[in-house]
């Protein structure tokens, strides 16, 4: 008897452990999302070949455009950010990476274009657009460094480690 009581707590738990995981379908909207954001990726690089397209110029397919000259913050598909990939596309950005290394001359000259832009356009908001966009910065800087740091922290995980004795 006590048998049978152990190993129903064993498939209890083995239940548990699948409910726990996500669900295929979660798993297959979260590659659908990486999927298409590569696609967007993918389309936005192949305008760029040695040349810089204008933000202007960049375009995603989005329903959710307002103005057909306004870039979509988000893919349309997979409702991620993709303000990154037009960050790609900046003059300033291509000519700081280019060699493969960001000097401190290079980051205080972006803080500069970056103070220049929030001092123009700072002054022309009302205070509750001023909060939103406040809180949209503040949440994509996280974001961005959220992925930096992810980044690291899974090449450091691929690195193989070293023998300490």
């Amino acid at each position: 008897m006590a048998k049978k009581q152990g190993s129903a707590k064993k498939a209890d738990r083995a239940v548990g452990k699948v409910a726990a995981k996500k669900p295929i379908a979660q798993k297959k909207t979260a590659m659908k999302k990486v999927a298409a954001k590569k696609a967007v990726a993918k389309k936005v690089t192949t305008t760029r070949r040695g040349t810089t397209t204008p933000m202007s110029q960049l375009i995603v397919s989005s329903p959710q455009q307002i103005s057909p000259n306004r870039l979509s913050w988000l893919d349309a598909e997979a409702q991620t950010p993709i303000i990154d990939l037009y960050a790609q596309q900046l003059d300033s950005f291509i000519a700081t990476v280019a060699d493969g290394k960001v000097d401190e001359q290079e980051v205080q000259n972006q803080e500069a274009r970056l103070v220049r832009l929030m001092q123009e356009i700072e002054p022309q908001l009302d205070d509750a657009m001023h909060e939103k966009i406040t809180r949209l910065l503040c949440e994509l800087t996280a974001y961005d460094i959220m992925q930096v740091l992810n980044t690291m922290q899974q090449a450091q995980s691929h690195a193989p480690s070293t023998f300490q004795g």
